[in-house]
């Protein structure tokens, strides 16, 4: 959604005004790719998965009965977390992911108006509309 012509007008005075304060700063965040920040996020959760791989290697090399499988479950969610952690970087990194198909929002709520809906939700806002009228 594009911006109106006020909000501009006071985002170019915002950007004057960071520009004449601190000027390294400003240079900084207009030229800094996030697709590095990403990339960064991912190398990080690899490092991650690869450590969480070592501990849970370690926990079964110890032959501590109960010690072993505390060690394992804490390699094994450190290897899940740092998972999740990756795949989410990566589709921020690639852009992947960020709007369904059938023209969805990823918190699962579609925007009224121009965006189709699948037939099934239709039908149901077809029917909560009816009901609403015959109350009323």
């Amino acid at each position: 959604m594009p911006l109106s012509e006020h909000e501009q007008r006071l985002l170019e005075q915002i950007e004057r005004e960071l520009y004449a304060e601190d000027p390294k700063f400003a240079h900084a965040v207009r030229t800094t790719n996030p697709q590095s920040h990403y990339k960064r996020q991912v190398i990080k959760a690899a490092l991650g998965l690869v450590v969480g791989i070592a501990v849970l290697m370690a926990g079964l090399v110890v032959s501590q009965g109960t010690l072993s499988v505390a060690i394992s479950v804490a390699g094994f969610l450190l290897m899940l977390a740092s998972g999740v952690w990756a795949l989410s970087s990566w589709k921020r990194m690639t852009g992947i992911g960020g709007e369904y198909e059938t023209g969805g929002t990823p918190g699962g709520r579609a925007p009224r108006g121009g965006r189709q809906q699948s037939g099934f939700m239709n039908r149901l806002e077809e029917r909560w509309r009816r009901r609403t009228e015959e109350g009323s």
